[in-house]
């Protein structure tokens, strides 16, 4: 017959195999919860009060545009100025940037895309017009106008 021995001595040591795992869990979760900044604004944006107000169904078919005078003049001048992307851009470059964009779409939605403009609300409507032609130059058709407020029943 068999003698079983009973145990007196009992581990101490933390069993450490699964932290990994738990820690690429934490991580995991906290990239997927995590929301990531858009962009800079570097214009000045007041925006004008709204009168009619539309829901958008697709967000990612939306490209911004920012127009207003820059925050930084002593850099860029006072004069308003064209925000893409974090980038200021000229007027002219407003066809590349639409191809751009048009190129992070897929081709089935290229022709969807729509623009969004924030312009502040002291800005002339030149430049407005200017980036208007340049958007119709570059294909872009859907063109919307961000205001503030909510409409009143």
């Amino acid at each position: 017959m068999a003698k079983f021995k009973k145990k007196t001595k009992t581990s101490e040591n933390i069993p450490t195999s699964a932290l990994p795992d738990i820690i690429f869990m934490l991580l995991f979760f906290f990239m997927v919860t995590t929301v990531l900044r858009e962009q800079d604004i570097l214009v000045e944006q007041k925006l004008p009060q709204a009168t009619q107000l539309q829901k958008l169904e697709k967000k990612t078919l939306i490209s911004y545009l920012f127009v207003g005078k820059p925050k930084n003049s002593n850099l860029y001048g006072t004069e308003p100025r064209v925000q893409a992307n974090d980038v200021l851009i000229n007027t002219k470059d407003i066809i590349l940037w639409v191809n751009q964009e048009k190129d992070k779409l897929s081709e089935a939605e290229r022709d969807q895309i729509t623009i969004s403009m924030k312009a502040d609300r002291d800005v002339k409507m030149g430049p407005i017009s200017d980036i208007q032609f340049e958007l119709r130059e570059a294909d872009a058709r859907k063109l919307l106008y961000a205001s503030t407020g909510k409409v009143q029943n």
